[in-house]
């Protein structure tokens, strides 16, 4: 049952991220909203997991599947390399710094 539950949240997240890249045109400005809104989304949820016992269910369908699908690391490396291999070292060092920044305090004043 838990890697059902896993493999739903996914679905969702994945799906959820397709479609935010595609009414934003595939602009970089798409992972860097399904990255800091899904970790607050964790952070949200890992909180709730660990105070105030969210069920595991929950945790397994939302925190696991879903943020593990809706976020994605690996697009954001491939356009901040491809932001530096374009010599728009400005854009990628602000692309890179922003979506690092703002996703740790976001996460660091939830979970305080």
């Amino acid at each position: 049952m838990n890697f059902l539950l896993v493999a739903i949240g996914g679905f969702f997240g994945s799906i959820l991220r397709y479609y935010l890249s595609f009414i934003l045109n595939k602009h970089i400005i798409a992972t860097w909203i399904a990255n800091i809104s899904g970790s607050i989304l964790l952070a949200v949820l890992t909180k709730y997991h660990l105070e105030y016992n969210l069920s595991e269910s929950i945790w397994l369908l939302l925190g696991v599947g879903f943020c593990g699908a809706y976020t994605t690391f690996s697009t954001f490396g491939k356009e901040a390399l491809d932001l530096l291999l374009e010599k728009k070292f400005i854009q990628a060092t602000i692309y890179i710094i922003t979506s690092v920044i703002i996703t740790l305090l976001a996460v660091f004043c939830i979970l305080l």
